[in-house]
């Protein structure tokens, strides 16, 4: 493969990597020779929700992380500058590829799901994780130098759901909030590429014990999928968890996107399904409740509940077209 051809193959699968809303807030570009550089697309930046840009630069590592994978899927090292210019702060990283090495047999298996994982929305089926995947996700973590906290006691997890629950209720509320979410909420039959589409989320909320609420992105309006079955009991919430970093820098956002999506394909390895909640860190008063009485100190970024289900949402990304330039370029990348 020329780098141009590797380039093309890398971004195809970045861009399927998780973001906020499904914002894609990312650029690639490329000069011709063996590296790629990611950009940050702060005209994608939720303003009302994310006006740091904190949540923009975690969806952008987790990108990150996934064409170092489809590197290492093609034989490749990849050598990694984060935030390598300082006078570019929207420059997020720099991958170049010189030397081999076969990829191992877990990488082979984590690239596998690159484009078929999805995030999920609601319950969970009562059946349990299989043995050694909360290790397996605690180490993914670590991995990229992020601590997933599992919540196990009950009074903390249910301290952890009344966070969501009231974040969600705020948020509810916020006028500014409400109109950026239904600009990427596009309608059923939309040929919208970005976005949450109606297709990857329940049209109905389901209960647990404790109640993890997620985004309200049909706003009244009914949309979403139809549920599995006509059974409301024995839903599960799944295992509950926090995704922390020891600093609050955007180094350490972009280290928790790679941490974020490396345990999302290590959990579909494992046949488990993984859904986030970003609502309680978006108000400055309930992180720092969550950073002192639940994270030890540390800077939590995301809730993550992970557990058993058949999965069924389905997703949409623009077009790699739409995202490649030339290096100093204003246009994409030809086909």
């Amino acid at each position: 493969m020329t780098a141009e051809q590797i380039v093309r193959y890398v971004v195809a699968r970045a861009v399927w990597a998780p973001s906020v809303h499904n914002t894609q807030p990312w650029r690639f570009t490329a000069d011709g020779g063996p590296r790629v550089s990611l950009h940050a697309d702060d005209s994608r930046r939720l303003a009302a929700a994310d006006p740091d840009g904190r949540e923009m630069m975690i969806s952008c590592g987790a990108a990150l992380f996934t064409i170092r994978l489809a590197l290492r899927s093609l034989g490749y090292i990849p050598e990694t500058r984060v935030l390598p210019d300082p006078a570019l702060p929207t420059l997020v990283a720099q991958v170049s590829w010189r030397e081999r090495a076969a990829a191992d047999e877990f990488e082979r298996r984590l690239a596998g799901h690159m484009l078929t994982r999805r995030t999920h929305r609601g319950a969970f089926d009562p059946e349990p994780l299989p043995p050694d995947t909360l290790a397996a996700l605690r180490t993914a973590a670590t991995h990229e130098g992020a601590a997933l906290r599992i919540v196990a006691d009950d009074g903390r997890r249910a301290a952890l759901a009344a966070a969501v629950q009231t974040a969600e209720h705020q948020l509810r509320h916020d006028g500014e909030r409400l109109r950026e979410l239904a600009r990427w909420t596009p309608a059923p039959g939309s040929a919208s590429c970005d976005g949450v589409p109606a297709t990857s989320y329940p049209a109905q909320a389901e209960r647990t014990q404790p109640y993890f609420p997620g985004r309200d992105f049909a706003r009244g309006h009914g949309w979403g999928m139809p549920p599995l079955s006509a059974a409301t009991s024995h839903r599960a919430a799944g295992v509950a968890a926090l995704l922390t970093t020891t600093g609050d820098s955007p180094a350490d956002w972009v280290h928790t996107g790679q941490a974020l999506q490396r345990i999302l394909l290590t959990a579909s390895v494992c046949g488990a399904a993984v859904a986030l909640h970003s609502q309680p860190l978006e108000l400055p008063w309930l992180r720092e409740f969550l950073r002192t009485q639940l994270s030890d100190g540390a800077c939590p970024h995301l809730v993550l509940r992970i557990g058993m289900v058949t999965q069924v949402a389905v997703s949409v990304r623009r077009d790699p077209d739409d995202v490649l330039f030339p290096s100093g370029g204003d246009r994409a990348a030809p086909g």
